[in-house]
């Protein structure tokens, strides 16, 4: 990535525009901040997916906070075999992304979040997007928070 500084709050309305254009949670972040990795929009939307609704719809870690984390594998993801020193990098720098987004938002686990009962099944029907479905649910605030937290961590890594 250019090493300049980004507009967050750019960003952080792309990804809203996005989740509430129907994308789930780890799309709008993801694709957020796709471009300045030079992914086009498509391939970003196709490779985080899957990541939606807690990973599937499981409802187990958050999609916004996959989409944040796909994101750190792009700035410091291991590329050579066996460097376990890079791997010990982007776990370090997942690991504290993901305890900002605890701190703000109390968990990072989709069902806890949602306040969803542990043994709540899972399907994989979407919910309807509505206004009531917006009301009710914090995605858009995660979407939100996990995008903020990301832009801050690149504007920190610039000289």
């Amino acid at each position: 990535m250019d090493q300049k500084r980004i507009d967050i709050e750019e960003r952080v309305l792309r990804a809203r525009e996005l989740f509430l254009k129907g994308y789930n949670c780890s799309q709008a972040v993801f694709c957020a901040y796709s471009d300045i990795y030079d992914i086009p929009e498509e391939l970003a939307l196709k490779l985080s997916a899957s990541f939606g609704g807690g990973i599937g719809r499981t409802r187990e870690t958050c999609g916004a906070v996959c989409g944040m984390v796909m994101l750190e594998g792009l700035e410091s993801g291991q590329t050579k075999e066996n460097d376990d020193e890079q791997k010990q990098n982007n776990y370090k720098q997942v690991q504290q992304l993901i305890e900002l987004f605890k701190a703000e938002n109390g968990s990072s686990i989709c069902k806890e979040l949602l306040g969803l009962r542990k043994d709540a099944p899972i399907v994989p029907a979407p919910d309807a997007r509505t206004a009531e479905y917006y009301k009710q649910r914090p995605c858009l605030r995660m979407v939100e928070s996990a995008a903020r937290i990301f832009g801050k961590k690149i504007n920190e890594s610039v000289k």
